[in-house]
Formats: C-alpha cells, structure tokens, sequence
C-alpha cells in the first residue's frame, strides 16, 4: 500500500476549488462530519462528489493519499500561521490566547481531524505516518515549544512540558468536537454551534491561562 500512496498531491490542488481532486476531498469532508466518522467508503465518496471512483487513484493513488490530502489541505490554514503568529511584537499571553483560538476553530470546521490523525499515524502505511508527523505534528509541537519557552523566559509561564501542552489543547478539542455525539446520549447537550465555539474558546483560555501564567499575568487573564 505504502508504493502506492501518493504524498505529493499539493494542498490545494491545481485547478481551482472546482477541480476533480478538490471535489472528492471536499465529499469526504462533508461525508465524515455528517456521519461524525471517519469509516466513509470510496463509493461513498465517488457518489457524493460526482466523480468515477476510480479516479482517486489517479488524483491520489489510493483511499489513504486522498485522507492524507484531506489532512493536508484542513490544516494548512493553522499551520502557516504559526510562524507569523509567533514573530508578532506581542506578549506571549496574546499570542497563546490567539494559538488557542485558532486551534479550536480549525477542529470546530474540521470535528474529524484528530480521528483522522490517529488513523494516518497508527493504522494507515509506515509513509502516511512520517508525512503527518512532518506537516503537522512536527511543526505544531515546535511553534508550541517556542512560545512556551518565550513565556517561561518572560516570566509569563510557569515550566510546562510541550507535549503535555500539545495533548492537553488537542485532546479537548477532539473530545468536544468529535466525541459530542456521545456526550449527547448521555445529558442531552446539544450541537456544536458558533455561540458554544466561542464559549469553549473562553473555558479554553481560562483553564489552560488558569494553570500556565503566573503572578500578574494570571490576574490579567481573568480579567
């Protein structure tokens, strides 16, 4: 599988929104957040799209290059942020209120996108893994180590460990997200809407603020 997975179809394919390519991965997005699943057939896709099945062998060489495209494109507007946000000439409170923001609202768009993480990490080919590891892991796990490493030299962090950092931040958003259709059998919430984004964005700040900044700064932040 792994000779014939595709690693380099480029984020946003050539063509426009209205290509081939764009239109399988867009079906599979909305397929996946439909079902709150992950488990969605080539069939499936094809059907939803419009486009013969057999051509996502050619656009992405099989099911698990089109999943790695999908991964790619949903986290490309995250991603290149980072860099940015990490030269602007503000603290790293603002910046780490800013990355947590941008964090939820890219799964809050995209509620499969940790599932399909785990899957191209540990289930998929031994190459789906080194490219998710290389375009999303890698460099997230690097900008958060940078800016806690600003705040603690700062004086605005207390030592906090980047990959407790990391889980701590995507696993709440995946278990609000992707997991809320369990939470719903069991008391009733309801969907993610834009207002419970928001809010979760607000619970997110003060909780992960609440338990990094120190002395001042953690008084600003309630405030």
């Amino acid at each position: 599988m792994a000779s014939q997975l595709n690693t380099s179809i480029p984020t946003r394919p050539q063509g426009g929104k209205n290509s081939t390519a764009e239109k399988l991965l867009v079906a599979a997005s909305e397929l996946m957040i439909e079902r709150a699943s992950i488990e969605v057939s080539l069939s499936d896709i094809a059907q939803k799209s419009g486009v013969n099945a057999a051509l996502v062998k050619y656009h992405f060489g099989n099911k698990d290059g089109l999943l790695l495209a999908l991964l790619a494109r949903d986290a490309a507007t995250e991603m290149s942020g980072l860099e940015y946000l990490i030269s602007q000439p503000i603290s790293p409170t603002a910046k780490l209120k800013l990355h947590i923001g941008g964090i939820i609202r890219a799964y809050y768009q995209f509620p499969y996108m940790n599932r399909l993480i785990h899957y191209l990490l540990h289930e998929s080919s031994t190459e789906a893994a080194d490219e998710v590891s290389k375009f999303f892991v890698a460099p997230l796990l690097e900008f958060q180590r940078r800016l806690l490493a600003e705040g603690i030299k700062a004086g605005e962090f207390r030592n906090i460990d980047p990959v407790m950092f990391y889980t701590s931040l995507v696993g709440a958003c995946d278990h609000l997200f992707f997991g809320r259709h369990a939470m719903s059998r069991a008391t009733g919430v309801g969907p993610v809407t834009d207002e419970v984004c928001r809010e979760y964005i607000k619970h997110m700040e003060a909780l992960i603020c609440g338990g990094m900044l120190n002395g001042k700064e953690k008084g600003a932040a309630a405030g």
